[in-house]
């Protein structure tokens, strides 16, 4: 069994170092994951461009899957982390055994609605009689593997949360592993095209969730799910859901947002503007899920040592994630800004559309430099157990910002289509000033609060 007790004892610069390499290695992994697929879909000769805008419509019913992952685990996990902080180690293990069981519950409902009702949402996300055909054939095959995926990135949060990130790590690198594999043997080898690639991501699920729940199993865990822990308890998964509901709620509007984009750039550029959006969101990732696994890294720090009440390491946990995090932000902006063609090609190989896509992409991440800050305060918020702040800054960033952006930008430039794509950095910009005047606030409350204590 792992000893706990360095989350609040090591020094916070090689903590964080030890903490975030595994956890952003983890994500890089992911990425490389979810692009390859792409990749692959996307230079299937002669319907690689639409069958990687059929798979990008397919993107808002999995952000969908592991939004709903999210709730569950991305709430319970600081919570047990905090618990642990404080010293209540069965707690926390009912709180992981009650999120085991709900998420199993929640997996079997989003598999019969994802079969009965994919066809009827994809027509609806923007996809056309050219893409639709791929659309389903992805989906039908994925819905069958909603409950790896769901165990996968919920019991993953549980192994980070108790420092053992390498072995969180190994469960995605198992999974990415097994997906770059299986990808070229089923597309092209079988023959089986985007059915391939979707077959090729649900035995990859498979296989790291077999992972992370063996060491979950095992006593090589700190936190171990066990049998008596298994029963719901309303008291224990409703704060859970509660601290949740902020990462669903980013990540649920991330689907809807998809759609609202796939449906007006339909309406605007036609198939290449979706396609062109596929890209951009993979090029996004680039961003996002680094900046994640970061932040990530640092949670466990601090949300065990807020549960023990050390205020200085958890101000300096925070302020360390916050450097890091812009100055890859930063970097990344500039490499996008510099060079958008190059990574328009890693995904496509039709000219048209890496010309048309690397235009899109230095307007839509025009605002990444700084978007470190968001990602820093958002994950700051839920370590810290501030449910009510999290939901603020996931709400006012999606739906209060962006969503209503979509449909108005476009009205005040002659481009419409880049108009759609315009949207994302105006909102960002109000949306970092925002969370960071809020959260400037909220940090200095929670730090008298441990005063007090």
């Amino acid at each position: 069994m792992q000893n706990k007790e360095f989350l609040g004892t090591a020094p916070i610069g090689k903590l964080l170092f030890k903490m975030a390499i595994p956890t952003v290695l983890a994500q890089l992994v992911n990425m490389l994951y979810n692009i390859v697929d792409r990749i692959f879909i996307g230079h299937i000769e002669g319907i690689g461009d639409a069958a990687l805008t059929g798979v990008g419509i397919c993107m808002p019913l999995i952000m969908a899957v592991s939004a709903f992952a999210a709730l569950i685990s991305a709430g319970g996990a600081p919570r047990a982390s905090i618990k642990l902080g404080e010293g209540k180690q069965d707690e926390a293990e009912r709180i992981l055994g009650n999120c085991f069981s709900l998420q199993l519950v929640v997996s079997a409902i989003l598999t019969a609605a994802l079969l009965i009702f994919n066809e009827k949402l994809l027509w609806a996300f923007g996809a056309s009689e050219n893409t639709i055909g791929y659309a389903t054939q992805y989906m039908d095959i994925y819905a069958l593997g909603t409950v790896f995926v769901q165990l996968t990135l919920g019991m993953n949060a549980y192994i980070t949360a108790q420092g053992a990130t390498k072995v969180s790590m190994t469960s995605v690198l198992i999974g990415a592993v097994c997906n770059i594999a299986l990808d070229p043997i089923f597309i092209y080898g079988l023959g089986l095209g985007v059915k391939g690639a979707a077959l090729a991501t649900a035995i990859s699920q498979m296989a790291s969730c077999n992972w992370a729940l063996t060491f979950l199993f095992s006593d090589s865990s700190v936190l171990k799910i066990k049998k008596q822990n298994l029963k719901i308890e309303p008291k224990v998964i409703f704060p859970c859901i509660a601290l949740g509901l902020a990462p669903f709620i980013m990540q649920m509007s991330e689907s809807v947002i998809s759609v609202c984009f796939n449906s007006s750039l339909q309406e605007y550029g036609g198939d290449i503007a979706v396609g062109a959006m596929t890209i951009l969101t993979s090029v996004m990732q680039f961003a996002m899920l680094p900046l994640q696994g970061v932040a990530q890294g640092a949670q466990p720090i601090t949300s065990y040592n807020y549960g023990a009440g050390n205020k200085e390491r958890v101000k300096k946990s925070f302020f360390l994630l916050l450097s890091v995090s812009l100055i890859y932000s930063l970097s990344l902006w500039v490499c996008i800004m510099l060079f958008p063609g190059v990574f328009a090609s890693i995904i496509t190989d039709k000219p048209e559309l890496i010309e048309f896509t690397q235009n899109a992409l230095r307007i839509y991440c025009g605002a990444l430099g700084i978007f470190g800050i968001q990602v820093a305060a958002q994950m700051t918020f839920t370590s810290l157990g501030k449910a009510f702040s999290s939901i603020v800054v996931a709400v006012v960033r999606k739906f209060v910002l962006l969503l209503p952006l979509i449909y108005i930008v476009p009205n005040f430039v002659d481009d419409k289509t880049m108009g759609v794509y315009l949207a994302e950095p105006i909102a960002d910009i109000l949306a970092v000033t925002f969370t960071a005047i809020l959260f400037a606030f909220q940090f200095r409350k929670a730090l008298k609060k441990m005063d007090n204590k």
